[in-house]
């Protein structure tokens, strides 16, 4: 009737309905927790796999990010740098001897390079 053998049904009830990588997953998903709570919420899938290497619990980055996806937890991305580069206003700027007039009315006239 549903499907599945015998045995399978009653191995699966025996288990208390839960497969072993399940309740693996769920105590991996508490430390995960713990470790994202720790960092403030701002560590990754990658930080938080580090910090439970260090801690000595053997699991992979994907599984890790799997796990995460699935409890909702998110690192935070850093900021891209504003740069703080201030033009010094008194600063002598050199003279503009063509007038922004780069066309050159004969060859060897009119001498021009590119800043960038």
């Amino acid at each position: 009737m549903l499907g599945v053998s015998r045995e399978g049904y009653y191995a699966w009830r025996r288990r208390g309905g839960q497969s072993a990588r399940t309740a693996a997953d769920q105590t991996l998903t508490t430390k995960i927790t713990a470790v994202h709570a720790a960092s403030r919420a701002t560590y990754g899938a990658p930080r938080v796999h580090a910090d439970l290497a260090a801690a000595g619990v053997h699991v992979s980055r994907k599984r890790v990010a799997r796990l995460m996806r699935q409890a909702g937890l998110q690192g935070v991305h850093r900021r891209r740098r504003v740069s703080l580069t201030r033009s010094d206003r008194a600063a002598h700027l050199p003279p503009d001897l063509v007038n922004r007039d780069f066309t050159a009315p004969a060859p060897n006239q009119v001498w021009t390079a590119d800043v960038t």
